[in-house]
């Protein structure tokens, strides 16, 4: 696929789990829920910074773990009340190889 990197397969990452990509311009955590459906976030919460891959993946959603907000997995926004964004970036798979655009790895974050 071009304009795209072979980031690993997708059963490198357990169901509700995360690994993290590591980037010239910062970490992108990869996110697959329990349906197996995949979603790349710069791994920063928007409040103090914490590690998203690190915190829990509840629907499509994920827990930090510093300070318990919750980040929509879809958009990269922060759940009202509160408010924020972690910069999205596209994912595919494919055959069950996980993708990452790459025009987002030399523009995010």
């Amino acid at each position: 696929m071009k304009g795209w990197i072979d980031i690993g397969r997708l059963d490198d990452i357990l169901p509700l789990g995360a690994r993290v990509v590591r980037a010239r311009l910062g970490d992108i955590a990869i996110f697959r829920t329990a349906d197996d459906k995949v979603f790349a976030l710069a791994d920063r919460c928007p409040h103090k910074g914490g590690p998203l891959s690190q915190g829990i993946v509840h629907g499509e959603r994920v827990t930090c773990p510093l300070h318990n907000w919750v980040i929509d997995l879809e958009t990269g926004n922060a759940v009202a009340p509160d408010a924020g964004c972690a910069h999205r970036h596209e994912v595919r798979v494919a055959h069950g190889v996980l993708f990452l655009e790459v025009e987002t790895l030399a523009c995010s974050v």
